[in-house]
């Protein structure tokens, strides 16, 4: 295996490493906001949070980076706003989409943690005479995340993985590199097989957080 690529596969690590984490807390605190949402039953936001579910959890990841990327310059009047310096970027249409694709499937992650919680914790924060909001706030959702927290860590390694789509719009990270160098090598094996290394390394580190993480939401919830 042809060492020589590392160092040229290794200038897109930092843009990969970046467009994971910015998405994924951008979508976590979408989540949270579309779960409060819906677990509140504000109807007209609800119905719009639920449509963003449909659509980012019923198409391909790849046709939203797409839509978002190539569809606003379609629109005049979106090229003359303020937006269209962001939109124009593709770091930040990446980021939106690998955001909105991980919010949507988390709220349905967290929602279901929220609706796992016995009625009984409903009660006792009913009996110590908390509204239906701070029971949620305060109560519900921190012991929903707990419960949420083993399945979310699969979600982190999603969007970790999503994001070599993102060369699809010209960014270049860790993949936009990697077929850069392969098409003025060709050698295509090594190549695609040091960066699927990396990206397994990067998996690797990222579920050993996720596993000490559990191990100290768990402990902490034991004591």
């Amino acid at each position: 295996m042809n060492m020589d690529y590392l160092p040229e596969l290794l200038k897109g690590f930092g843009t990969t490493l970046e467009l994971t984490l910015v998405s994924l807390f951008t979508g976590l605190m979408l989540a949270i906001l579309f779960t409060i949402v819906l677990s509140l039953k504000v109807r007209a936001l609800s119905w719009l949070v639920k449509l963003q579910i449909l659509l980012f959890t019923g198409t391909p990841l790849l046709i939203q980076i797409f839509l978002i990327y190539y569809g606003p310059a379609q629109f005049d009047v979106i090229k003359n706003s303020v937006l269209w310096p962001w939109l124009s970027q593709p770091w930040f249409c990446a980021m939106l989409a690998l955001a909105l694709n991980s919010a949507a499937y988390s709220t349905l992650l967290f929602k279901g943690a929220i609706d796992a919680v016995p009625n009984s914790d409903w009660e006792a924060c009913m009996a110590l005479g908390m509204t239906h909001r701070q029971a949620l706030l305060r109560v519900i959702l921190p012991h929903a995340a707990r419960r949420a927290l083993p399945a979310y860590g699969n979600e982190v390694i999603l969007v970790m993985k999503g994001s070599s789509l993102a060369s699809t719009i010209t960014l270049m990270d860790l993949m936009g590199y990697a077929a850069r160098l392969n098409a003025q090598t060709y050698d295509t094996l090594t190549v695609f097989t040091m960066a699927g290394l990396i990206y397994l390394t990067m998996t690797g580190v990222l579920t050993l957080l996720i596993r000490l993480m559990e191990h100290k939401v768990l402990a902490f919830s034991r004591s």
